[in-house]
């Protein structure tokens, strides 16, 4: 009788300190309040409404929920409101955004003034506890 050994798969042993982790998302909120707050005063008022509005953007997501059925629990999203929370809230979809504007021959500085605002939403949730939910719409430890 012939026994295959399974071996578990290796960690890429990159996990990353929480107080590291804090310290980056810190650093990257203080730059990118900075950024935008700069280009409100550079481009006026069209941008500074912008900034505004990334603040808000990411948390109407909440409104997915809207008649959502069944109960949830207190710190709970509903379950149909999730993907679109959690797409708001991951870094790289504004990030990737804000690149492609910068190479792009588009110039609307309002625009640009949006994008850092939702990276900079997404900064302060991060710094605060606010992560991305699960899929019962708990946050991610």
């Amino acid at each position: 009788m012939t026994t295959i050994a399974t071996n578990p798969p290796a960690t890429t042993g990159h996990h990353i300190p929480a107080l590291v982790r804090k310290a980056g998302w810190v650093t990257w909120t203080v730059f990118l309040a900075a950024f935008a707050i700069l280009e409100g005063v550079n481009h006026g008022t069209a941008s500074w409404l912008a900034l505004v509005a990334g603040l808000i953007a990411p948390d109407l997501t909440f409104f997915a929920a809207i008649g959502a059925k069944g109960p949830v629990r207190q710190g709970q999203l509903p379950r149909q409101a999730v993907p679109f929370y959690n797409a708001a809230h991951r870094i790289w979809i504004p990030l990737a955004l804000a690149i492609i504007y910068a190479f792009a021959p588009l110039r609307v500085p309002a625009l640009f003034t949006f994008l850092l605002a939702w990276m900079l939403h997404i900064g302060i949730d991060r710094i605060v506890g606010y992560g991305l939910r699960t899929a019962d719409g708990f946050l991610r430890g």
